[in-house]
C-alpha cells in the first residue's frame, strides 16, 4: 500500500488506527484497541448512553440513534468485547424485547421479529460476548426463516417472501460468521450450512448483478456506505470474505 495513505490512516481515529495495524500489518495492538473506548468515535457514542442503560429511547427507538444500531457501530469500530455498559444494555434488550417466534422484536404491537434485524443482533451479541443460552432462540428463529434459494429475507415472516435479499443475507451471513469465530456451539452445524448456502446465494449474484438478467441489482450496492446498518454493498460483502478468509 502506498505509504502516504497508511500514513493517513495510522494518524485517524483509535479504531481507524487500531483496524489497519490489525487488517494491513498483520500486528495486533490490545492498548490501542482500549483506547477506543476512552478518546474518538468509540468515546462519544458511548458517551450518548442514556439513564434508562439505552441509547436514543430503547432497543429501535428512534431507530437510527437506537440501541441497535449504536451496539452494531460499536461492534464495528472493535471497541474491547469485555465493556460493562455494553453488556448491561444487551441483558436488557434480552430480558425486554423477547417475541413469542423467538427473536427479539423492534417495536409495534405484533411483536413479530425481523430476520434481518436480528442477523446483526446475533453479530454484536456474539462480539460482546452474550451468555450462549440467551442466543438459542434467536439461532431458531433464524434458521426457521432461510428461504429455498439459500438466504435470507426480512419479509418471509411478514409478507410471505420466497425469494432471498442480499440485504437481509449478508446481514444474517455475518452474524453467524461471529457466532462461529466466538465459539458458540448450538445448531452450529446448521448454521455453518446455512452459511455455505447464503456464500453461494451472493456468489450467484455475482456481488451486486441478477442471476437472471445479469443486470445490477441497484446501483447503490456499487457504493461505499458508513456506517452500513442494514444496507448491502459490494465492499461490506468483500470485508466480509476478508474476514471469513475466503479469496
Amino acid at each position: 500500500m502506498n505509504k502516504g495513505i497508511m500514513t493517513w490512516l495510522l494518524q485517524g481515529d483509535a479504531s481507524i488506527q487500531y483496524q489497519t495495524w490489525r487488517d494491513l500489518l498483520d500486528k495486533e495492538k490490545p492498548s490501542l484497541r482500549k483506547k477506543i473506548e476512552s478518546e474518538g468515535w468509540g468515546q462519544r457514542l458511548l458517551s450518548l448512553r442514556n439513564k434508562n442503560k439505552h441509547w436514543g429511547r430503547g432497543f429501535y427507538q428512534p431507530k437510527w440513534t437506537s440501541s441497535h444500531y449504536t451496539l452494531l457501530d460499536l461492534k464495528n469500530l472493535n471497541l474491547a468485547p469485555d465493556n460493562s455498559d455494553v453488556k448491561e444494555t444487551l441483558a436488557i434488550i434480552f430480558q425486554n424485547n423477547k417475541s413469542q417466534d423467538g427473536g427479539i422484536y423492534p417495536i409495534g404491537s405484533s411483536q413479530k421479529s425481523d430476520v434481518c434485524i436480528n442477523g446483526m443482533l446475533l453479530n454484536y451479541a456474539c462480539y460482546f460476548g452474550i451468555e450462549p443460552s440467551w442466543l438459542e432462540t434467536i439461532v431458531d428463529f433464524l434458521l426457521s426463516e432461510k428461504t429455498m434459494d439459500g438466504g435470507f429475507n426480512c419479509q418471509s415472516n411478514r409478507k410471505g417472501a420466497v425469494h432471498s435479499s442480499l440485504h437481509s443475507t449478508l446481514s444474517v451471513l455475518e452474524g453467524i460468521q461471529e457466532y462461529e469465530q466466538q465459539g458458540y456451539s448450538y445448531r452450529l452445524k446448521e448454521l455453518k450450512k446455512a452459511k455455505t448456502d447464503c456464500i453461494e446465494f451472493i456468489l450467484l449474484h455475482k456481488l451486486f448483478r441478477s442471476d437472471k438478467t445479469g443486470d445490477i441489482i441497484n446501483p447503490n450496492f456499487l457504493k461505499p456506505y458508513y456506517p452500513c446498518r442494514w444496507y448491502y454493498d459490494i465492499f461490506r460483502a468483500l470485508d466480509f470474505f476478508q474476514g471469513a478468509n475466503r479469496k
